[in-house]
């Protein structure tokens, strides 16, 4: 029976210790999430797209949607967006691209591509105005490659549908001169606008 007692009293100990541990290690993951977010904001925080309008840097929002920002820093990374063109345009609302089938010539299957999955709705409260870029989609938890820059003022009807993850911090200009380019069926320009390369600062 004292055999039990100082079993039992053990068996508790341990289970309190382990108890501690797990509460410690939880600590530490979430202080190294908090770390690892925090450095992708000060590292990691832009991307430039080379087009052949000029230039455009974005800056993540990674506190506001992480998964999407995962997603598309690896894209950049693998060159997925390099050789794409922005295939939809409208003035007033947005430019789209990051369909990696507008690499090809099938014009008529443009805006259906993404790489080869899809992702959940990041929605958060940040509100949409000229310079957002958000993820594009064919409906709730659709989310893959193609994304949109707003350029249109009066946009809050794509709140809540749409996952913001970035904003563009240079190269507006850019951004507006692709806007204003001449388009035709589906508000795809006439003349190609291509996004040579999309890489990371650093």
């Amino acid at each position: 029976m004292v055999i039990k007692i100082f079993s039992d009293k053990v068996v508790y100990e341990s289970e309190v210790r382990a108890k501690h541990i797990m509460e410690m290690n939880d600590k530490i993951v979430d202080r190294m999430t908090n770390i690892r977010w925090e450095s992708m904001d000060r590292v990691l925080s832009d991307v430039i797209f080379r087009t052949s309008k000029g230039e455009i840097t974005m800056e993540f929002m990674p506190n506001q949607a992480p998964n999407t920002v995962a997603n598309f820093l690896k894209l950049v990374k693998d060159g997925f967006y390099n050789g794409t063109k922005f295939h939809r345009v409208i003035k007033g609302f947005m430019i789209q691209g990051g369909d990696p089938i507008t690499k090809t010539d099938n014009t008529y299957l443009y805006g259906t591509g993404g790489p080869g999955y899809t992702f959940d709705d990041e929605i958060s409260s940040q509100k949409f105005r000229p310079g957002i870029v958000a993820m594009a989609n064919s409906g709730p938890n659709t989310n893959g490659s193609q994304f949109f820059i707003v350029t249109g003022d009066d946009v809050t009807w794509l709140e809540g549908k749409y996952t913001i993850f970035g904003r563009v911090i240079k190269g507006m200009d850019v951004v507006r001169a692709i806007e204003n380019v001449k388009t035709g069926e589906k508000d795809m320009p006439t003349e190609p606008v291509f996004l040579n390369e999309a890489t990371t600062r650093y």
